[in-house]
């Protein structure tokens, strides 16, 4: 009685705040509650081992494997094969059992499943423009968000992070092969490929090869963006070499507590940096979202038999959205194919992929064909 009675203050203690990275499914907010954290502390023993980048298993997407990140919405042309652009994307928080502060990695789990959710409605975005490498890595638990002692949320970030690393630089050494490339990310992936932009390609050569950076739904600053030395926020729809970051919320939402007022805002309707309102005319669409994201929090992590149909036809001028403070503010989407997102307090973090999703689609696109178009044009003439 004791727990259900801790896991009920819990439970008001998200809805009134939505406070966590945690998708809600369903038309009313479908909360597994939080029933037990991890009964340890801190043990590299327990970890499960390092992923091998070298073997196929180890990425949840990658160019010759069978990943629901080559979905498009119905009636999107997509052209097969190889493409001259690649994708590094970082998916977020899926692992979501107490039993550990790191995934497991088990391929059999409701956690893989939640990254295949991720794939399907979020990855699937860079479907017709790129070939996707999206690595699985160790990521930090649910429960860093939610009462880990400050010293284990950071080392179990620290530690996912290790793993993102380890992973880009595997891509770079053995699969890209000069290629450019986009980072893409949401939520503790965008933590993850910010840092990583940070300390591995701002500043440095590899910067000339990245065209953009979609790091959305998490906790990118004007104040973090400005310490970058070579890499800027985008400021236009066809820039560059320049990240772009989104919080979405409904129009009169509630920032949870403890949010930044200071989060980069570019408009993925408008593609300016604090933009302004830009009418749902100029939304391209949103995408409904295939299968479902597990909330379960308690128990093993056994696999919960999800399945990801298709993705169906976009929805075009769905909404308006304009950046309005920290937040990318859009229509109220109660009664809409898109409502069951809501985290409370109309915090549409798991909106941020799939309500734009053919903006991002198309955005991508024009960046990849303006890189392409300057790349002839600065290269050199042949002897």
């Amino acid at each position: 009685m004791v727990r259900i009675l801790k896991a009920f203050a819990l439970l008001v203690a998200l809805l009134a705040g939505g406070a966590a990275t945690i998708y809600f499914t369903g038309n009313t907010l479908n909360v597994f509650v939080w029933l037990t954290k991890p009964s340890h502390g801190w043990d590299l023993a327990r970890k499960a081992p390092a992923p091998d980048y070298a073997q196929a298993e180890s990425w949840a997407a990658r160019p010759g494997k069978d990943s629901f990140a080559s979905f498009a919405p119905k009636g999107t042309a997509i052209q097969p094969g190889a493409r001259a652009v690649d994708v590094f994307f970082v998916h977020p928080t899926g692992f979501l059992s107490g039993t550990e502060w790191n995934s497991t990695l088990n391929p059999n789990s409701r956690t893989e499943e939640n990254t295949k959710w991720m794939m399907a409605n979020q990855a699937s975005a860079f479907s017709s423009c790129c070939n996707m490498y999206a690595p699985r890595y160790r990521e930090a638990s649910i429960f860093r968000y939610l009462n880990a002692p400050p010293d284990i949320a950071e080392k179990a970030m620290n530690f996912a992070y290790a793993d993102v690393v380890r992973a880009f630089k595997y891509y770079l050494d053995h699969e890209n092969q000069g290629r450019p490339f986009i980072i893409a990310s949401h939520s503790q992936g965008t933590t993850h490929a910010f840092r990583l932009i940070k300390e591995h390609v701002d500043g440095t050569n590899t910067a000339g090869r990245m065209i953009a950076a979609y790091l959305i739904g998490s906790d990118v600053t004007n104040a973090d963006a400005a310490k970058l030395k070579t890499v800027r926020v985008c400021d236009s729809e066809a820039e560059i070499n320049c990240i772009i970051h989104w919080a979405t919320f409904g129009e009169g939402g509630t920032p949870y507590p403890g949010m930044s007022s200071d989060l980069v805002c570019v408009n993925p309707l408008s593609w300016k940096r604090n933009g302004e309102r830009a009418p749902a005319s100029l939304h391209k669409g949103g995408a409904p979202f295939t299968g479902k994201f597990s909330l379960k929090m308690w128990g093993d992590d056994s696999p919960q038999g999800m399945t990801f149909p298709p993705l169906t036809a976009p929805i075009p001028n769905h909404t308006w959205a304009e950046c309005k403070g920290a937040l990318l503010v859009v229509a109220d989407q109660s009664g809409t194919p898109f409502d069951r997102a809501d985290m409370g307090g109309k915090n549409y973090h798991g909106l941020d992929y799939p309500l734009f999703h053919m903006d991002i689609r198309e955005n991508a696109r024009m960046r990849v064909e303006v890189f392409m178009r300057l790349a002839v044009q600065t290269s050199p003439a042949p002897p």
